[in-house]
């Protein structure tokens, strides 16, 4: 089983004087903490609410300094499970962002599509089976092919014999 996994980050920010930029400083620090090793990790802006249900920005500024919510999207493959999935995004985004904490907040299956691949790949070998039988029988009877210059191979081309010392 595949599992897209979104982590939540709070990733803290200095000296910044507004949330966009404290929510682009964050994004940048966050992908420089996780490239090249982890470059297929997605990252977003995370979203917050208030405990009344309002939404709020997902940076919060406080003597210049901001705290910004992130979500950093990966998908696991071969997992037996969704813990199995959210242990293995956890260990693997923890290890590169120190001393930041992560929730995970999302799992979700992905459908695996190797069953429609194999279906479809034998469909494709039955298919050029007969198309390879065709352009054998059809070129049995021409050994030799043409080049540009309108020669045939075989006087280009010397034997294997003829390359072969005889003892």
């Amino acid at each position: 089983m595949h599992c897209r996994v979104v982590v939540e980050a709070a990733v803290p920010v200095f000296d910044v004087e507004t949330e966009d930029e404290a929510i682009r400083i964050a994004i940048s620090k966050t992908g420089e903490m996780l490239n090249p090793d982890l470059n297929y990790v997605e990252i977003n802006m995370g979203t917050r609410t208030s405990p009344s249900g309002e939404e709020l920005p997902p940076a919060f500024i406080a003597a210049d300094e901001a705290l910004v919510a992130l979500e950093l999207e990966m998908t696991v493959f071969n997992v037996e499970r969704d813990e199995h999935a959210s242990r293995i995004a956890r260990k693997e985004i923890g290890q590169r962002l120190e001393n930041i904490p992560l929730e995970v907040i999302q799992i979700d299956e992905l459908e695996e599509e190797d069953d429609d691949d194999e279906a479809q790949s034998e469909t494709d070998t039955d298919d050029s089976t007969t198309d390879e039988d065709e352009s054998e029988s059809a070129s049995d009877g021409d050994d030799s092919t043409d080049t540009d210059d309108g020669q045939a191979d075989d006087e280009i081309l010397p034997e294997f014999e003829d390359l072969v010392e005889r003892d």
